[in-house]
């Protein structure tokens, strides 16, 4: 059985991937990143975390239509299983919980 914890940059993904809804393809996961998160993460590295996660089982692709814009590939679209949401909901509470009650130590050590 896998893990019900998630690095950060796991993390960020899935939350990426679930903001985007059906449109979560690499490039649009990137851009979601490094607006939101502002995290620049390589293609490459984006990847290896995407293909650890669905041999996990923490997501499922679909392939899209090929596109003359891409030189007719497809694109490659993700999206989380139960399995995903489930070690997603568990990480969010953990990190929640994490910092329940931090904030003001964090202001006083200014």
């Amino acid at each position: 059985m896998a893990s019900k914890h998630v690095g950060e940059l796991e993390h960020m993904v899935l939350l990426a991937i679930v903001r985007l809804g059906p449109e979560a393809y690499g490039m649009s996961i990137l851009r979601e990143l490094e607006d939101r998160a502002n995290r620049e993460v390589s293609r490459g590295g984006l990847y290896l975390v995407l293909e650890r996660m669905v041999e996990k089982g923490y997501l499922e692709t679909r392939m899209g239509d090929p596109s003359p814009e891409r030189g007719g590939r497809a694109k490659r679209f993700f999206q989380l299983t139960d399995l995903g949401s489930e070690v997603l909901r568990i990480s969010g509470r953990s990190i929640l919980a994490m910092w329940d009650g931090l904030e003001p130590l964090l202001e006083q050590g200014r």
